[in-house]
């Protein structure tokens, strides 16, 4: 083709496909060869520039080298990876693409097996290449497609040599014209989405995935079938419907059977046979009473559609599981078999950090796997049709999925706000009105692009039509609203009655729900109580399409949705952004982002926003969702325990409970321990938990907790038995103070030795010094230094009010606080006074806490209480002066210890990290830890590992030697213990760029501020920030 007189096919709006085969329903006949394993690869910068196919001379021998199928190229040594949120990584011009098209021409070799039948139809399947290709055999053009993750079949049986070896070329394009509408928040990888097991020594260890595959069908043969199961008015007895396509051959009498299975037992079966002139049939089952499919009961039946000859024979047979389902509006409500569901969800990437997209089905179902085990009941296929068997393994585990189109033209949004920037009065909510129809013009409202997006539904509803897991078909993700989408949704209605979804319309005017991104609680009780409401009444539900994005330490808040979620009946869940970190193993051991392989523009650490890690293990924002997700609600009132079933559909049969009351000091102490018989509670419904009289333990001397689990009975095909469903922890002794170190009762001798730069106190086997110039304690000792001095601040302990920054706080809080300095703040001191009494010496600062240039501070009033026996306590009053920032991230005291105290055990939440709206998933108790073990290895370095509603924490060495710190009241704190100072954490880039302290820093805190979800949501509420305003506190420190 001259692409100087016509339009190539990857830059030609006309030309989406050609010789593809319609779209059918995914499933392989037995006769199928994938063609997996090492292929032989050129690669060229542009179209121009590949070599010529098929070659005009014949004795041509182009180098090739080999490649890895399945895979991308950019991960295989040819370009690079290039991660973008919104933007285009190029000029914006639809439908022209960029000159430099990298061009990647793949090719192997295949035999038919002998043994199939010569007459079959043969074809080949491409289920995902991004983005473009022609495909060539035997030097014979095949056919062209795109659209990246949508499947496409070639019949190739007039090409294809049986018996002998057979050429295939592949030919991938980079970009195509609709890249424009592939600009989903990914990296842009190209090449083949294919299959294997163990491929190279490049890559090992993969699944087969969106596979490449030869396909023989017999002669007289079934195109496609569409299973419906039409439940009645009550939601008991069913019609099976099945509407079935067929090829004939010429003149062959044929039959149609049904037959539908319960396991071994049939359930129902029907055959017809079939007039010689028709290719469609439709058959209706009756079936009574059915069990029901949810994704709380996800029970399948089997049914076989067998085409056979006269004699009986069997020409063809399909299995496909059936879930009898009815999804629906009913009063205004997503409803499946008649009830209301409540979306627990999240938005699922395809992502591996070796394979890119190109996931192993092992991989794929270790995702779901993990999903249920943390109590998650829903997905999005964001923002794309996901692998065939993700929907399989969804119809078998249990999920409610969201099917969405490969559509997203997002960096259209960016050509029309760059050059005029939004006023900053204008949220993004707002900029919708304003901005989004000018968007639409470029593609979802020009009717040139028309068929483009049609296909797009067309491929996704065709291939996943007979899925009871997908309860709604989304027309894709921030492509703003058009024509184009009108056309979509008539389609999709007029074949298929599931509900449609797309946030794009933003007043429901099309679609069955309203739906929403990142609302923070005040818009998101507005979106229910006004939008579409009419006489008090609404017309649609509402649903987050995306929320909490769960970006590095977060998300926070996530109690404040689910509580939205059970206030409202309307508002029926939403999904999570997003399921994982999209890091890619870097040769040099860390997982690479955004502008890592010196992809320009990029939109750098956007791209690490997942409620698991690069290598897809659970991170502390999952373990939180588990617990506010979790399916039973605990509440204590009046001495008694209250369960809410928060399942929609099924009891708690499934489910055996255990309780623990333990009493927590220095110690735990087991006080009661048992079973706990789970009443029988209906769906939504709240009952009494039968307790032992709890009562009994609320005199007893030490804070008594009780905790109750709920636990499976029986392995499920998702967990073992007794996996954790839900728990719950009470503290039946609320009004205990904390224990405070006592000083001794006997004086010992005390001894203060003043000089004109320090003073030192001591006492029998202890020595503190305090530097007097600056005001603060610079040495501890007890045998060994129990604290040490910070170079930078010449202090052993100081206060401070700065914490590394989270992803979080960077886009929002943390730049107002450091326009305020508080990162810098340096100390002067004002007044320094010592007074010493018979059994303790009383040291009294005045300093001023501010940063350079800047008129605000603190005046912090500081009392240092020594006793004869060595306990330290510091009480410190503070008030701010001058023009100061509405709040800090924390207020606190740092200690810098010898890195030989390593081991810490504490009273107070855990074992992990905690934050005041990131905390519910961590029980009160006594835990321990080494000082390494402490930190959250998260694949962006950032604040990390505060623990919450700490009694008291010892950190110690291996002998047992150390210190002790508490709070004089009842009042509790927080802190953090590592040996990575909050500079080294905020500037490393990646986890091999830190560097770690020879101490061990230990940061107490009065106050610690909530994480939020701030990069792309909500900040934090704002009774969880730290208030700049006056405060007093006081630590208390022992010897060990």
């Amino acid at each position: 083709m001259d692409s100087s007189v016509e339009k190539p096919d990857y830059e030609n709006l006309e030309v989406i496909q050609r010789n593809r085969l319609p779209a059918r329903a995914y499933w392989l006949p037995p006769a199928h060869l994938i063609l997996n394993g090492e292929w032989d690869f050129q690669y060229a910068p542009s179209p121009l520039e590949a070599s010529e196919y098929p070659p005009k001379d014949e004795k041509s021998n182009e180098a090739w080298a080999p490649i890895t199928v399945p895979g991308h190229w950019q991960l295989q040594g040819y370009g690079r990876p290039h991660y973008t949120n919104v933007q285009f990584p190029f000029p914006s011009a639809p439908p022209f693409i960029p000159t430099e098209n990298p061009t990647g021409t793949y090719r192997r070799n295949f035999k038919v097996p002998a043994e199939w039948d010569s007459n079959s139809q043969l074809r080949l399947r491409f289920d995902g290449v991004d983005s473009a290709y022609h495909v060539w055999v035997n030097g014979e053009f095949v056919g062209y497609s795109q659209g990246s993750r949508n499947a496409a079949e070639f019949d190739v049986t007039s090409v294809v040599k049986k018996g002998d070896e057979n050429d295939l070329v592949v030919r991938v394009y980079q970009w195509c014209e609709a890249s424009y509408i592939e600009d989903q928040d990914q990296w842009w990888l190209s090449g083949t989405f294919l299959g294997s097991l163990i491929v190279n020594e490049k890559l090992t260890g993969i699944g087969i995935f969106r596979d490449v595959t030869l396909l023989a069908f017999p002669e007289a043969r079934i195109e496609d079938y569409f299973v419906k199961t039409n439940l009645d008015a009550q939601y008991q007895d069913a019609t099976l419907e099945v509407d079935i396509t067929l090829h004939r051959a010429q003149n062959n009498p044929l039959k149609l059977s049904l037959v539908l299975r319960d396991g071994d037992k049939q359930v129902a079966s029907t055959e017809k046979v079939l007039d010689d002139n028709d290719s469609t049939f439709k058959f209706e089952v009756p079936i009574a009473n059915p069990k029901k499919w949810t994704a709380e009961s996800p029970y399948l039946y089997q049914l076989e559609i067998a085409l056979k000859a006269p004699d009986a024979k069997v020409v063809q047979k399909i299995i496909q599981n059936v879930g009898f389902r009815k999804v629906e509006l009913k009063n205004s409500l997503i409803t499946v078999n008649g009830t209301p569901i409540l979306l627990r969800g999240a938005n699922r990437h395809d992502h591996h950090p070796v394979h890119g997209r190109a996931v192993p089905y092992d991989f794929l179902k270790q995702d779901l796997l993990l999903m249920k085990q943390h109590n998650i009941n829903a997905l999005r296929t964001s923002h794309y049709p996901g692998q065939p068997w993700l929907y399989d393994l969804a119809d078998e585990l249990g999920f409610w999925v969201m099917d969405e189109a490969d559509l997203e033209c997002h960096g259209f949004y960016d050509v029309v706000t760059q050059p005029v920037q939004p006023p900053p009065y204008l949220d993004y909510e707002g900029s919708k009105e304003e901005y989004f129809p000018k968007a639409a013009q470029f593609t979802s409202d020009d009717p040139e692009w028309h068929d483009s997006y049609l296909d797009r539904m067309v491929q996704m509803v065709q291939r996943d039509k007979n899925h009871p897991s997908i309860f709604s078909w989304s027309l894709g993700n921030e492509s703003f609203y058009g024509a184009n989408h009108v056309a979509m949704i008539e389609y999709a209605r007029s074949v298929d009655d599931r509900l449609i979804h797309y946030e794009g319309d933003i007043k429901a005017q099309l679609t069955d729900m309203y739906s929403y991104m990142y609302p923070d609680q005040d818009r998101l009780k507005r979106h229910v109580e006004i939008d579409g409401i009419k006489d008090g009444k609404w017309q649609k539900p509402v649903i987050l399409c995306e929320y909490a994005h769960a970006m590095g330490n977060g998300p926070g808040g996530l109690d404040d949705y689910q509580d939205a979620f059970r206030k409202y009946e309307r508002l029926q869940g939403g999904f999570i952004w997003e399921w994982a970190n999209h890091g890619l193993l870097h040769k040099d051991g860390y997982y690479a982002y955004g502008g890592d392989f010196g992809d320009e523009p990029n939109d750098s650490t956007f791209v690490m926003d997942g409620l698991v890690n690069s290598e897809h293990k659970p991170t502390p924002g999952l373990t939180e969702l588990k617990k506010v997700f979790q399916p039973v609600k605990f509440e204590a009132k009046s001495g008694k325990v209250f369960i809410t079933n928060e399942y929609d559909f099924i009891g708690l049969g499934h489910l055996e409970g255990e309780f623990l009351v333990q009493a927590m000091g220095d110690k735990v102490s087991l006080l009661a321990s048992g079973k706990v018989e789970i009443p029988e509670v209906k769906p939504w419904e709240t009952v009494e938990l039968a307790l032992p009289d709890l009562t009994q333990y609320q005199s007893h001397d030490e804070e008594v907790f009780l905790q109750v689990s709920f636990n499976l009975k029986e392995a499920t095909k998702w967990a073992p038995a007794s996996h954790k469903i839900a728990w719950f922890q009470h503290n039946i002794s609320t009004d205990k103070e904390a224990t405070t170190p006592a000083s001794s009762t006997t004086a010992q001798a005390i001894d203060v030795k003043e000089s004109r730069a320090a003073v030192e106190i001591s006492g029998a086997d202890w020595a503190i010094k305090f530097d007097r110039v600056r005001g603060y304690i610079t040495k501890w000792s007890h045998g060994t230094d129990l604290l040490e001095m910070d170079t930078a601040t010449r202090a052993a302990i100081y206060p401070c009010f700065w914490r590394a920054p989270t992803d979080n706080d960077k886009d929002s809080a943390v730049s107002v606080w450091k326009d305020y300095g508080v990162h810098r703040m340096t100390s002067q001191l004002r007044s320094f006074q010592v007074q010493k009494d018979d059994d303790s010496v009383t040291v009294k600062t005045v300093t001023y806490l501010a940063p350079p240039v800047l008129g605000w501070g603190y005046d912090i009033t500081t009392n240092y209480r020594i006793s004869s026996d060595g306990i330290v306590s510091m009480k410190l009053d503070l008030v701010p002066k001058g023009v100061f920032p509405k709040d800090i991230p924390r207020l606190g005291l740092n200690l810098r210890l010898p890195k030989t105290l390593n081991q810490v055990d504490w009273f107070g939440r855990g074992p992990g990290e905690s934050y005041p709206d990131k905390k519910h998933s961590q029980a009160i108790g006594i835990w321990s830890s080494s000082v390494d073990g402490l930190e959250v290895p998260y694949d962006v370095p950032q604040g990390h590992g505060n623990r919450m509603e700490t009694r008291w924490v010892r950190v110690v060495d291996a002998d047992g030697h150390g210190i002790r710190a508490s709070r004089r009241d009842q009042s509790t704190f927080d802190w953090t213990g590592s040996r990575l100072s909050d500079e080294t954490v905020e500037k490393a880039k990646h986890p091999c760029d830190l560097v770690r302290e020879e101490a061990t820093l230990l940061n107490l805190s009065a106050k610690v501020a909530g994480v939020g979800s701030a990069t792309c949501g909500p900040g934090v509420r704002e009774d969880l920030k730290v208030k700049v305003e006056p405060i007093s506190y006081e630590f208390v420190l022992q010897r060990i």
